[in-house]
Formats: C-alpha cells, sequence, structure tokens
C-alpha cells in the first residue's frame, strides 16, 4: 500500500512540475512572440508580410537559424535571430505552433 502511495505522490508531483514547466515555457514564447507580432501578424491575417502561424517549431527554427547564418538574406531578421539564444527561438517557435493550433481549429 505504500508503494502505491509513494507512486500516486511521486506521479502528481511530476504532472505538476510539467505543468508549471509548460507554462514557464508558454509565457517565455509569449513574450518573446510579442516582437514577431510587431511584423508579422499573428491573427492569421494578411499585412503583406509571410505569417508565420503554420510553420511547425522545427521549421521555423531552422527558418531563423538560416537568417542568424545568412544563408537567409533579411537584415532585419537576421539582427532579431542574433538577439535570441537557440532555447529562447526554439520557445517561441513552439509557442507560435501551439498558438496556431488555437486560432486554426
Amino acid at each position: 500500500m505504500r508503494k502505491i502511495i509513494a507512486a500516486s505522490i511521486a506521479a502528481g508531483s511530476f504532472t505538476i512540475l510539467a505543468d508549471r514547466s509548460y507554462a514557464a515555457d508558454r509565457d517565455a514564447g509569449a513574450q518573446l512572440a510579442a516582437m514577431c507580432a510587431s511584423c508579422h501578424r499573428l491573427d492569421v491575417g494578411n499585412g503583406g508580410i509571410p505569417t508565420i502561424l503554420g510553420m511547425s517549431p522545427e521549421m521555423l527554427t531552422r527558418a531563423m537559424l538560416a537568417y542568424r547564418s545568412r544563408e537567409r538574406p533579411s537584415h532585419i531578421m537576421r539582427a532579431i535571430a542574433l538577439s535570441l539564444s537557440d532555447e529562447e527561438i526554439a520557445t517561441v517557435a513552439r509557442y507560435l505552433a501551439a498558438l496556431n493550433r488555437q486560432v486554426r481549429p
């Protein structure tokens, strides 16, 4: 019986920690995405600048790293990519992918 209780407590603790980690990642992603929203509309509207909603986290991460390395040309995007760490790029990419699922059912 004690093993079951201990396992339940451990599973509950893991769930709480995972939820907190997800919430922190989501909050950081939202803060970083605010920088993106100034040019790329995040409401699926067409403002002339391509939307970044709908891109997978892997695709957006590769694009940002390509801007950083000058593989893709854009002075603005290069400056933004250089201002972000690899982890921040991954965080905002995950956030935008999750946001896309909320905007586009």
